[in-house]
């Protein structure tokens, strides 16, 4: 009689790509593969939690469909284990017979423009973070005490940020949106948020959805240029047709009250500003090794999730996330 190992794929991350493919897939296709997630906070799903509008829990709903992954007799989460400095890929390579990588990137690539590191200009990624409570950026204290804010990029989180920046607060006091953001957004004076794209109207990179959105969002004007707009039904499909539309943006002065200049259609821009938001990609951050700590299994995060769900409805909302990492761990008892 020969004993044969059960195949064992690990996945790092806990986000919709790593249930998805380093768990959903490898589960539906082999009927005896294990499968383990590794996440470095106690709490999983990644980019659903920390990354989606608050104003979006039709989207969220995919983590049900994640926790079903985890809930399998062939499938293991483990919190608040960060793959580098807790465990080492090395020591992970020996230990399973296959490995997937499909986590996402931690860090910002930079601009590149003048005055982009200025007090007062955030990146996407923490601004997002910030009110959607994601640990590290629960400390961010965005200046929101001038009229206007501008944002760099014309995709759909720029259209996210420029919407929680703008939406009434009956609307957002009805989602998810973290506790401290809500009272920094009750007292932001911001009435006018500017969106400064490389490119002209066919390269947006925003869907519909978004736009309707902030078209229909109560209280908001959004102001077109007609110029921008001209020849675009000459356009020939399949051939490029770059319209100038804010291009070559820089940051003018060394306060986080500076201006934006621009080369517009009409030729240069100066438009005043404060809490600029930059959105570009990440670029992936290289791993420390420190000392384990002890794993948060999938039973444990519903525990929290449970404490969470409590803590909203007791203010009228889906759910009040906790921010505080140790604070997830003591509610569970570690």
């Amino acid at each position: 009689m020969r004993c044969v190992p059960l195949p064992r794929c690990w996945a790092p991350g806990a986000s919709p790509s790593p249930f998805l493919h380093g768990g959903f897939a490898p589960l539906q296709h082999h009927d005896l593969v294990q499968v383990d997630i590794y996440e470095k906070l106690p709490v999983p799903f990644g980019l659903v939690r920390f990354g989606v509008a608050p104003d979006h829990p039709e989207v969220k709903n995919v983590t049900k469909t994640f926790g079903q992954t985890a809930r399998s007799e062939r499938c293991k989460y483990y919190g608040n284990i960060t793959v580098g400095r807790d465990v080492t890929v090395a020591e992970l390579r020996q230990a399973y017979h296959a490995v997937v990588l499909s986590y996402g990137a931690e860090d910002n690539r930079t601009l590149g423009i003048p005055g982009e590191n200025l007090p007062g200009v955030y990146s996407a990624r923490a601004f997002v973070g910030w009110y959607n409570g994601l640990p590290e950026n629960r400390d961010l204290k965005p200046d929101l005490s001038c009229e206007t804010a501008l944002i760099l990029g014309h995709g759909n989180v720029a259209l996210d940020i420029a919407r929680i920046l703008l939406s009434p607060l009956d609307l957002l006091r009805k989602t998810d949106i973290t506790e401290c953001s809500l009272a920094a957004l009750a007292c932001s004076k911001v009435k006018r948020v500017w969106l400064a794209g490389r490119r002209g109207p066919l390269q947006v990179a925003f869907t519909i959805k978004e736009l309707r959105e902030m078209i229909n969002l109560p209280g908001t004007q959004p102001v077109l240029n007609p110029a921008d707009f001209t020849g675009l039904e000459n356009a020939v499909k399949g051939e490029e047709s770059i319209v100038p539309l804010w291009t070559g943006p820089r940051l003018d002065g060394q306060a986080p009250r500076s201006a934006l200049l621009c080369r517009c259609s009409e030729g240069t821009s100066e438009k005043p500003c404060c809490a600029p938001v930059r959105w570009v990609d990440f670029s992936l951050l290289s791993l420390a090794v420190t000392p384990g700590v002890r794993p948060v299994s999938f039973s444990d995060w519903e525990k929290i999730d449970a404490a969470e769900v409590a803590r909203g409805k007791a203010a009228g909302k889906p759910r009040e996330k906790i921010v505080d990492p140790q604070e997830m761990l003591q509610l569970i008892g570690h």
